[in-house]
């Protein structure tokens, strides 16, 4: 399904700022994995994000999804296959447009733009079941300006839209880390319920390792550029927060504690 083969990315090549930030990348998703992966600022996780949905072209290696070969195709060739949602709440929907109107531009990702109706109502109807699925009113607020949901209903809102076009793969970039606690429950409920629902293949970026553990069916821990930990669910089942903390420290020979790797 999605396959990176020994992937660099290098900024700010020659120059006294030169960062390595991917080292020889090697993932392969199957069909429906759920992979969550954590690591400290620096390790190349959005990097990694930002490869596979064609924001960045990588230096060296491929990138494969379905078994064709997008390392060099541009992000909105790949909008229809590739779904992402990013930590800001704000910045995965136009808040001066309704719910209906944003919801009408993500059902025209990845396709020719032509002019006509904006939202009809067989659409309408369409946009108001998907809404329902979230269990928040949205389906009765389709005239509402996003700009006046909630932090936690605008991401909710943003991870449907994202998978409103079946995308053959998620990124999800730490969606969680903005909200509060009970808000961040919710839209992780509500991503393991979509991700389920329609099957979709992820890749999840976290800080929190907690959740890390307890959502998805894989988790990959990355260090400098490299994922130096890739547990199965078998492997991950039964795992605790110091068990991963005690994991990075026999693999890099260095003493952490959560307060470290999750900066």
């Amino acid at each position: 399904m999605l396959k990176l083969d020994r992937v660099d990315q290098t900024f700010f090549p020659g120059t006294v700022n030169e960062r390595r930030a991917l080292r020889g990348i090697e993932l392969d998703l199957a069909e429906g994995d759920f992979v969550t992966v954590i690591g400290s600022n620096g390790a190349g996780k959005s990097t990694v994000l930002n490869v596979i949905s064609g924001e960045l072209t990588p230096d060296a290696g491929t990138v494969r999804i379905d078994g064709r070969d997008v390392t060099k195709v541009k992000d909105y060739r790949r909008a229809d296959v590739v779904g992402r949602v990013f930590q800001d709440p704000m910045a995965g929907t136009a808040p001066h447009l309704t719910i209906e109107e944003n919801m009408a531009i993500a059902d025209k990702r990845g396709t020719a733009r032509l002019l006509g109706r904006g939202v009809s109502n067989a659409k309408r109807r369409r946009f108001a079941e998907e809404l329902a699925i979230l269990e928040l009113g949205l389906e009765d607020r389709l005239k509402a300006k996003v700009g006046l949901l909630s932090g936690g209903q605008r991401q909710a809102l943003s991870l449907l839209m994202a998978t409103f076009s079946d995308p053959r793969i998620l990124l999800l970039d730490e969606h969680t880390a903005a909200l509060d606690p009970q808000r961040a429950e919710l839209v992780t409920r509500l991503t393991e319920q979509i991700v389920t629902d329609k099957r979709l293949t992820t890749l999840m970026v976290t800080h929190n390792m907690d959740q890390a553990l307890r959502v998805g069916n894989r988790l990959v821990m990355m260090h400098d550029g490299r994922i130096i930990l890739d547990l199965d669910e078998e492997q991950k089942r039964g795992k605790t927060v110091a068990d991963l903390l005690s994991e990075f420290e026999k693999i890099k020979g260095a003493t952490l504690d959560d307060k470290t790797l999750l900066q």
